[in-house]
């Protein structure tokens, strides 16, 4: 078996600590097993190794993820990188192709996919494995994994069983139809119809997706469909193949999961009410803040509140409304204040806008020990470091120097300059110069 891991999505539902670049499941928000704070990526990732699944394991993602995917689980996880964001029929059939014909997989191989994020026990990966007896016993084109709902809930999709068709093989049930974020009167009315969650899990033979591929004229080399990636539908899985196989499978997982893409149902799982800079009277009930920002976040009487703060917003929500944050930043166009990297990280503290098209552009960068930060003033632009702390070697024009905290060293337009980071480097950073002239991709 193949485990695919999806990690992309804008995960818009978390801002502002989710965008573009660092999307919901890296936020480190979680308790790990030492103590220390992990990622939802880490988390999967750490629960695969238990399940001795790791090492039959790819992540499908977009390059803009790869620094962030390779900062926090390793340089040693196969990636597979779409040429650009389309949806996860696109980037199934990419990772699909991939397996043909670089892995050279087996054509009865079997594919499961999963979302990077699911918030689930580590004997859920038991099940996953079960997946494949299903599609072999039953001759199902795709086998799909359903949670037992614990309450009736429009924001996620429901598999709904056929009753007349169970015939009991491999402990699976045939699926009639999917029913996808219903109202909560329909949503019980499901449930009491025994319809489960659809946790987005599914498997299939890979010369079943294959055979889908050459029918629409696709290629089905990774090198060919790679060129052809825009031609794809921009289409979910679900929508492009789910709702048209014919023969569908699911098995019950019934020890819990939960999908942890709001702030209401995210701070349920986390162990403290404050993350960062904070205060919470005690009369502020099932409220919490995380703050990225410099500066104290005080909270006084307000319970069932999110407060989150970080370089592109702040948010204050009551919990329940909080899924609502995606639809009301839907017209936002933002530019990205803070992204992690392999080497470290940055973020816009401040931007001024000059005369005509000109700006002043001011970021803290912080290159982690032994990593090195690289740029090249634009034409038509200037830029200033200051060392706040850490010690590194800078290399201006090719010339290197020491460089400590209190050292200034100033770039004009088109120099190239790197720093390299002895010990953890933090630079602030001043662009003066053309917004086209600047550079912004670190």
């Amino acid at each position: 078996m193949k485990i695919i891991l999806l990690s992309g999505g804008s995960g818009k539902r978390l801002w502002p600590l989710s965008n573009g670049s660092r999307t919901k499941q890296f936020l480190k928000v979680l308790r790990g097993v030492d103590g220390e704070k992990e990622s939802m990526v880490q988390r999967v990732w750490r629960q695969l190794q238990e399940a001795g699944l790791a090492s039959s394991t790819y992540i499908a993602t977009c390059s803009s993820q790869v620094d962030l995917i390779k900062n926090q689980i390793g340089d040693h996880v196969p990636l597979i990188v779409e040429p650009e964001r389309r949806d996860t029929f696109p980037a199934i059939a990419l990772v699909s192709a991939y397996l043909n014909s670089i892995a050279c997989a087996d054509k009865d191989e079997i594919v499961c996919v999963l979302p990077v994020d699911p918030y689930v026990d580590t004997v859920f990966f038991d099940k996953v494995k079960e997946l494949e007896r299903v599609l072999n016993d039953t001759g199902a084109e795709v086998a799909l994994i359903g949670s037992k709902p614990t309450y009736p809930s429009g924001k996620y999709g429901y598999i709904v069983s056929d009753p007349a068709a169970q015939d009991g093989l491999s402990n699976s049930i045939v699926i009639d139809r999917f029913v996808e974020k219903p109202s909560e009167d329909e949503a019980e009315r499901l449930i009491e119809a025994g319809a489960l969650w659809n946790c987005g899990i599914f498997a299939f033979k890979l010369h079943y997706l294959l055979t889908l591929l050459k029918a629409r004229s696709f290629p089905v080399t990774y090198q060919e469909l790679s060129r052809q990636y825009a031609r794809l539908p921009k289409r979910s899985f679900d929508y492009e193949v789910l709702e048209k196989a014919q023969q569908l499978r699911a098995i019950v997982y019934e020890s819990g999961w939960k999908d942890l893409g709001t702030w209401n149902t995210l701070t349920e799982e986390m162990d403290t009410k404050l993350i960062g800079r904070g205060l919470i009277s005690e009369d502020s009930v099932n409220t919490h803040v995380l703050n990225e920002l410099d500066i104290l976040i005080t909270v006084l009487g307000l319970s069932n509140v999110i407060v989150a703060a970080g370089p592109n917003g702040i948010l204050v929500a009551d919990k329940a409304a909080s899924p609502r944050i995606k639809e009301l930043m839907q017209p936002i166009d933002e530019r990205l204040m803070y992204e992690e990297l392999r080497w470290g990280w940055y973020r816009i503290l401040d931007l001024f806008k000059l005369d005509g098209d000109r700006e002043t552009l001011v970021k803290k960068v912080v290159v982690h020990t032994g990593e090195q930060y690289t740029r090249e003033s634009k034409p038509g632009s200037r830029v200033i470091w200051t060392v706040q702390a850490g010690k590194g070697v800078a290399i201006i024009e090719g010339k290197p120097q020491t460089i400590a905290p209190g050292d200034c060293l100033e770039m004009d337009s088109g120099v190239a300059s790197s720093a390299a980071a002895l010990t953890e480097l933090t630079i602030v950073e001043v662009q003066i110069g053309n917004a086209g002239g600047v550079a912004y991709d670190l």
